[in-house]
């Protein structure tokens, strides 16, 4: 108790706590700050580690791995990244912890782009005590981090400068916990000066790269200004559509010449694989062009018969046919002065080719069951992931339509091309996922690298697949390495379709002669020939692998193996296979339907 006057007042000379006692709080403090803070010995220790790793006579890569490594050595953190980048401001090295040698794309993942970008122009350092509760990181970010309300991260992030210029950043995280201020102060200082270091470093290797570059320069300067004359660069200018997931060289050149292509009124022809998004394209270009405030509508040529397509098209009068009680706006009407997005048009018949055409010349058409022309304005894109050149060769698609709605192609980037927007769309659609099931998935490093690695031969509707199918499968809260079906033998379908496809795998025709050992089955409607169905010790077993693999059971060839057979030998044409095995093509198309055969196209 403090002595205190009549005022109330303490006085001067009243009782103060002793001197030990403030001690041994110090000492206290002390320990508890040694207990979260690495050993000043073992800082030094890794700090002169850095300083002989960087001057190395190795590629750049190595060098920064190595950086990493020796930082975790003494420093604990959950993932540590130096991320340099190109002229443009988007990362063109980038390393993480643990990685040995070349540059790890699936780091990228772990690089909240907000956070980066606010360091990037800010000049500045980013310290945040729990990500969790700050707007530069979002929900994909926190998913990617395995951020939870049990699991607190803090997150620092430094600037490395080349003179006044930042040229890349050092960030690390950490899970909070007790002390957690005291060791941000303390990592924040540390970090600055490793990215100091790691300036220096880059500065001289510019300095060196331009030395030896610059006589080269000089030698092929007036063919580059003579080019250059000719070919003028366009300038690069950073695209962001909605709905399209990505930062991969390739993907940025597809959304420039979107951008590009969208203020014409030309038509677009969009190639490429199945999968690799080529609706969202044709949107993104509707959207970025004039027409962006008219209709856009699609249709699929390939799901329709061609009646019903010519019908979808151009609309019809009431009374044209049987089920037309009203008359009826086609998709060129509803496009009037916006665009018509024709997906799969390489799948259309040559008769509805010619009437076609005619519409895309002439911007006019009738009705089914009219005569009244009808003019409109209309942008064409169309789809296709045919060789379209090859079908003009053999007659099966009109050259002059060709040429017609191939007036500006653009080439869709298959996922295997763009491997370094597989972390960033994997972690949209494991967000999505999580979202629609009330879920809190997360994945593993060791998952991103799986996914990496896979080529898949879907693209992106196939990835999407995967991680949806992963997720609800996976035993614990975070999808791993094991949870995938690749990792499993014999598990995963579209491998095992990409090797048919490929030529990996040749499928032979086998003959078409019914075993012995399958019992006689109920006759078919026409009372003449067997139906197609399972012996019952086949319908025990699981069912077939992927479409068109074959199997054996014990010697005898499966129901399935016989439709497969009797449609590679018709041509896929489910008519003259049930012909062949004397079925009515629908007992065919149970079989196919039963077994998820694929018919193929061909």
């Amino acid at each position: 108790m403090l002595d205190r006057d009549n005022n109330g007042q303490p006085e001067e000379n009243a009782e103060q706590t002793p001197p030990c006692c403030s001690s041994l709080h110090d000492a206290k403090r002390d320990d508890a700050e040694s207990a979260i803070l690495p050993s000043r010995a073992s800082v030094l220790d890794g700090i002169w580690e850095i300083v002989k790793a960087l001057p190395a006579p190795c590629g750049l890569e190595v060098t920064l791995a190595k950086v990493l490594d020796v930082l975790r050595s003494f420093l604990p953190m959950r993932h540590g990244i130096i991320s340099l980048l190109d002229g443009d401001g988007e990362p063109e090295i980038t390393v993480g912890a643990g990685c040995s040698g070349s540059c790890s794309e699936g780091c990228r993942l772990y690089l909240p782009r907000k956070a980066i970008d606010q360091i990037v122009t800010t000049n500045t350092p980013l310290v945040i005590e729990n990500i969790a509760v700050h707007s530069a990181f979002t929900a994909a970010d926190m998913d990617v981090l395995g951020v939870s309300d049990n699991i607190p991260v803090s997150f620092i992030g430094v600037p490395i400068r080349v003179d006044a210029n930042v040229v890349g950043t050092l960030t690390i995280d950490h899970v909070l916990d007790n002390g957690s201020r005291v060791w941000l102060d303390y990592t924040l200082s540390l970090l600055t000066l490793i990215a100091n270091l790691v300036g220096d470093t880059e500065k001289l290797r510019r300095s060196f790269v331009g030395d030896c570059e610059e006589p080269m320069a000089q030698q092929d300067l007036l063919p580059k200004q003579v080019s250059e004359l000719k070919h003028p660069a366009r300038k690069r200018h950073k695209v962001h559509v909605e709905g399209m997931i990505g930062d991969s060289l390739a993907f940025r050149d597809l959304l420039e010449n979107v951008a590009v292509v969208a203020k014409a009124k030309s038509a677009v022809l969009l190639r490429g694989e199945s999968g690799t998004g080529k609706e969202l394209v044709a949107k993104a270009i509707h959207e970025l062009s004039p027409r962006a405030k008219r209709p856009f509508i699609k249709l699929n040529c390939a799901a329709l018969t061609e009646t019903v397509l010519e019908s979808e098209l151009f609309g019809h009068e009431k009374g044209a046919f049987t089920s037309a009680f009203n008359s009826r706006k086609g998709r060129f009407e509803l496009a009037d002065k916006g665009t018509l997005f024709l997906d799969e048009i390489g799948e259309i018949s040559p008769s509805f080719q010619a009437k076609l055409l005619r519409v895309l010349q002439e911007q006019e058409f009738e009705r089914v069951g009219g005569n009244q022309t009808i003019k409109v304005d209309v942008r064409i894109i169309a789809a296709t992931n045919k060789n379209l050149e090859e079908a003009v060769a053999r007659n099966e698609f009109r050259e002059d339509l060709y040429y017609r709605i191939s007036v500006v192609p653009l080439l869709m980037p298959a996922l295997r091309e763009r491997r370094s927007d597989i972390p960033l769309l994997a972690a949209e659609f494991l967000k999505n996922y999580n979202d629609e099931n009330g879920r809190m998935m997360t994945f593993d490093p060791s998952a991103i690298e799986v996914l990496m690695n896979c080529d898949f031969p879907g693209n992106i509707r196939e990835l999407e697949n995967c991680v949806h199918r992963t997720a609800i499968l996976a035993a614990g809260p975070s999808i791993g390495r094991e949870d995938f079906a690749c990792r499993r033998q014999g598990q995963c379908f579209a491998a095992a379709l990409h090797k048919i496809s490929s030529g990996e795998v040749a499928l032979q025709p086998r003959p078409i002669v019914p075993p012995p050992a399958v019992p006689a089955l109920p006759r078919a409607a026409t009372g003449t020939s067997p139906s197609v169905a399972v012996p019952p010790e086949t319908a025990a077993q699981p069912p077939l692998g992927p479409a068109g693999t074959v199997h054996l059971n014990g010697g005898r060839i499966t129901d399935a193996e016989r439709v497969i057979a009797a449609m590679e030998r018709c041509g896929w044409v489910q008519a003259k296979a049930a012909r062949l095995l004397g079925l009515t093509p629908r007992q065919i198309g149970y079989v196919l339907k039963k077994y998820g055969i694929e018919i193929k196209r061909l």
